[in-house]
């Protein structure tokens, strides 16, 4: 069972389009997570991002806990998560749904891709992965050369004997046009990828039994009737991925909208490891929700850094097109937030 009824309804809207129906499709966004530490700056500014755009467009909000890999299933981090995100004022209408509770919707997708003769077990091991290839991009993802793909059945059960493998999901070649994803983000502008030659087979299940992200959210966001997608620009490279798995499981693809990263420096990252600028600091420091929020939105031109609003006042003035103009990632100064 690949539709819910919120899919059902939303392609009846699409079919409404097509045959010349005037159509508002309702908004669903979400805010998903990973609990591997305290938010930090920059997740607090996708959140605010995503909560103003649903907001705005008087929308629903989901949150969803993206805990898949063990090392993220940590309750208390989970907790203390929506405390912070309650503390703020960022209120959802669905959820908190939890992945590592959704594991059997994971299975049945990755069951119905293998029996599309699409998926293939994969024994190579991430070193052998980094010996063999080299990164395409900046953010050091690897094409897989397809190594693989064509093992015979002997060879396979003969590695399966002393490795599990993990299952990658077969990209179509790089002169079919099926395997050229494009796409308008509504920060970054057009995309174009070539799967086969960007990214080449990817993974859908580590050899742990851990599903892939790129599996998860997709299945997820589809289920969920999830219409626009906004997080960190970091994630918009994955987009092709996902665009390519949700034609093959019929989910309607949203809305994508990236947004820049808050940096520590010129080239890092803000990172929950490093307690960035973490709630904690940050509650301690503002000791009112409403200063800190109102800094945030003024690093993107919603707000200036002292003025006295809350974050309902923000929801009138939030806009794409300012988001925009200010889509180049943000180099944080504490100094800037604290006074």
């Amino acid at each position: 069972m690949f539709f819910t009824q919120s899919q059902h309804a939303h392609t009846e809207l699409l079919q409404k389009e097509r045959r010349g129906f005037t159509v508002t499709e309702p908004l669903k966004g979400r805010f998903a997570p990973t609990p591997s530490g305290r938010m930090h700056a920059g997740n607090i500014c996708s959140a605010l991002l995503t909560w103003l755009s649903i907001r705005s467009q008087h929308g629903t909000c989901v949150l969803r806990i993206e805990d898949l890999d063990p090392r993220a299933q940590r309750p208390p981090v989970a907790d203390l998560l929506m405390e912070d995100l309650d503390w703020l004022g960022l209120t959802w209408d669905e959820g908190p749904y939890f992945q590592s509770q959704r594991t059997e919707y994971y299975e049945d997708a990755v069951n119905k891709l293998t029996d599309m003769g699409l998926t293939y077990p994969c024994f190579c091991t991430r070193s052998e992965l980094h010996a063999a290839t080299a990164p395409h991009m900046s953010d050091g993802t690897y094409v897989y050369p397809g190594t693989c793909r064509h093992l015979k059945p002997a060879q396979r059960a003969q590695k399966a004997a002393t490795r599990p493998p993990a299952t990658r999901l077969i990209v179509p070649d790089a002169d079919d046009p099926k395997g050229t994803i494009t796409f308008t983000d509504e920060v970054y502008g057009p995309q174009r990828e070539v799967l086969a030659t960007q990214c080449g087979d990817f993974l859908i299940k580590r050899s742990d039994g851990v599903f892939a992200y790129q599996l998860a959210v997709v299945v997820d966001d589809g289920l969920m009737g999830v219409t626009e997608v906004v997080r960190g620009h970091d994630l918009l490279g994955s987009c092709a991925r996902q665009i390519y798995l949700q034609r093959l499981l019929g989910y309607p693809q949203p809305h994508y909208a990236h947004v820049p990263l808050l940096m520590g420096s010129p080239t890092r990252r803000l990172s929950k490891r490093d307690r960035d600028l973490d709630m904690g600091v940050l509650r301690e420091q503002f000791g009112r929700p409403e200063p800190l929020i109102v800094k945030l939105a003024s690093l993107f031109g919603l707000a200036q850094p002292n003025e006295r609003l809350s974050v309902e006042d923000l929801i009138g003035r939030f806009s794409w097109a300012a988001i925009r103009e200010h889509r180049a990632d943000i180099v944080v100064n504490p100094e800037f937030l604290y006074t």
